[in-house]
């Protein structure tokens, strides 16, 4: 019997349920839940508090030749039964390891009045007899049952999900999920945990606290990139290239020559993630799981797709030193891409900024103070990374943020320009959705209707710097800029990014969420969730919803069947 199955049997004999053992012992509910399926081993400590709670000892629990006897059963055919319960394997009613030797009621005679004839009616020779001629037709019997039983498996596995699109949850079902690490991208102005203002004001997790720092507790493996808060999707997709396999970045030949920058960037001495595109024990392809809030889903989507379809002129102008990124056939090193509050189709809010002549710089400010808490300790320890146009200090003093808005103002190769609806459509245009890998979007909505017009209006639970942009964006219908077509479909809004800009890139092929039917190579929408742009974060919310948003998030993709190679 594995520790899982004793754990499951134990629990149940205290009457205890995942979520009172979980409290307990100080872990997750699904951390109980992943040790019982036996996803997951616990931790030495967690074991012997295990035996104390149960009062038994750690060798009962550890060694998988000591099996447990459930005080509640009669006998041990009681016992056997509670375990096969756990394992979903039938007990014959007849027999079984723990036959107690008694002649079951199924062997006794019938008189003609239809009454069961009692045992002792049937003489002691005769009863022995009969009851080893059925013994001896038991097996025979099972087959046919089993045989039955099997072949209506089969069949409802082959035409049960036919019909309900069932067939990646058969699969986790048959080759298991996934536990693959986990990669949180920043959006715009944000920061990750090598940047050493999240010391004191972690990005993801914000109010909460640090998110990964809280994952990694319940048995995951999360990482936070750090890239440029400013930058480029293109260049904040080398740069995370760089940070993932602990090489030097490279932005490309082409596209530095383009943009008037150094070609090279920081070098990375170690790997974020050591075991990304390496075998595990069982042979096994180590993926990634990418997770983007704001602009950082846009520059996943990119890394995604450099992976696998690389950068054709990159290779055509530079010679063996060309970064693996241009290469391509790298996409099944990504299981799954997951943005938050993304603009994938841009914000309006950069055409309101040019409405009112505001410059890209204070709009790159307004998008930047949403993720920055009020902290003087961001004076020291904020880091623009844009080594390539020549800037060093990573201090937040005047000179450098002059130096931003100028790289800012003097070209597209930025985070302003890209986050604008004409930008992003650009960038859409050249990123393909890579067929093995899962998408999903979540977009939040922090407005509702105006009662006196078609406008939106922030709700009372908005965050106060997002208030007066939520408000501008939900009354902007009309664009008086360029020829993009912006009308009353982009009114709702997180306060910085339109529902409808982050719910799926237009022209990808996407679908609504349906937990039946996950599907990779397309966008599995999610439904829009009342927030706002740091909701998605944890910042105005409480650690208790944010974790559980994370957690069923996680259980949701390993939950899913690995593709494109194990």
């Amino acid at each position: 019997m594995t520790l899982g199955e004793k754990i499951f049997i134990l629990r149940r004999e205290n009457g205890l349920s995942q979520e009172e053992l979980a409290e307990r012992l100080g872990v997750s509910r699904q951390s109980v839940s992943k040790w019982e399926s036996g996803n997951v081993m616990p931790d030495l400590d967690k074991v012997l508090m295990l035996s104390e709670i149960f009062s038994v000892s750690t060798d009962t629990l550890v060694k998988d030749n000591i099996g447990i006897i459930s005080d509640g059963a009669e006998d041990e055919q009681d016992a056997f039964e509670d375990i096969s319960s756990f394992s979903g394997a039938p007990v014959s009613e007849y027999g079984s390891e723990f036959d107690t030797g008694e002649l079951p009621a199924a062997a006794l005679t019938v008189k003609e009045d239809g009454q069961a004839a009692a045992q002792s009616e049937i003489p002691q020779e005769a009863a022995a007899a009969e009851k080893r001629k059925y013994r001896r037709a038991l097996p025979a019997y099972l087959k046919i049952v089993i045989s039955l039983v099997v072949c209506a498996a089969l069949i409802s596995a082959a035409v049960v999900p036919y019909f309900t699109g069932g067939y990646d949850r058969l699969a986790a079902m048959i080759f298991g999920g996934t536990d693959y690490p986990y990669v949180l991208v920043h959006g715009m102005g944000g920061w990750g945990s090598g940047s050493k203002i999240n010391e004191v004001a972690p990005y993801w997790g914000a109010d909460s606290g640090s998110l990964s720092e809280y994952l990694n507790k319940q048995g995951n493996s999360v990482y936070e990139a750090n890239v440029g808060p400013f930058s480029s999707c293109w260049d904040r997709a080398c740069e995370l290239y760089a940070e993932l396999t602990g090489t030097q970045v490279d932005y490309g030949e082409v596209h530095s020559k383009q943009h008037s920058h150094s070609r090279f960037g920081r070098k990375y001495e170690k790997p974020l993630v050591p075991s990304w595109g390496e075998e595990d024990e069982n042979g096994r392809t180590v993926k990634i799981n990418l997770v983007g809030h704001s602009f950082g889903g846009n520059t996943v989507r990119l890394f995604t797709h450099l992976l696998e379809y690389g950068a054709p002129e990159e290779l055509a102008e530079t010679d063996e030193t060309t970064s693996g990124l241009f290469t391509g056939g790298k996409g099944k090193l990504v299981n799954s891409v997951t943005t938050l509050c993304s603009p994938h189709n841009g914000s309006t809010l950069y055409y309101i900024s040019e409405d009112y002549g505001l410059t890209s710089y204070a709009l790159g400010l307004c998008f930047s103070i949403a993720g920055l808490s009020q902290n003087t300790s961001f004076q020291k320890f904020y880091d623009f990374h844009l080594e390539q146009f020549g800037l060093k200090d990573a201090g937040a003093n005047s000179a450098n943020l002059n130096a931003v808005a100028k790289v800012i103002s003097s070209s597209d190769d930025n985070a302003i320009y890209d986050l604008s609806p004409d930008g992003a459509q650009k960038l859409n245009e050249r990123i393909t959705l890579v067929k093995n890998v899962y998408y999903f979007s979540y977009s939040y909505c922090t407005t509702e209707k105006s009662t006196r017009s078609d406008a939106q209006v922030p709700i009372s639970s908005t965050l106060p710097v997002l208030k007066a942009t939520a408000l501008l964006i939900g009354n902007y219908s009309v664009n008086k800029q360029t020829d993009f077509p912006i009308d009353k479909t982009w009114l709702e809004n997180d306060g910085l990014v339109n529902v409808v800009s982050a719910k799926y890139p237009f022209g990808d092929a996407f679908t609504d969420f349906d937990e039946n039917r996950i599907r990779p190579g397309v966008w599995n929408v999610m439904p829009t969730i009342v927030g706002d742009h740091g909701t998605a974060i944890g910042m105005n919310r409480s650690a208790e919803l944010t974790h559980e948003f994370y957690d069923n998030l996680i259980e949701m993709i390993n939950a899913l069947p690995t593709r494109g190679g194990r």
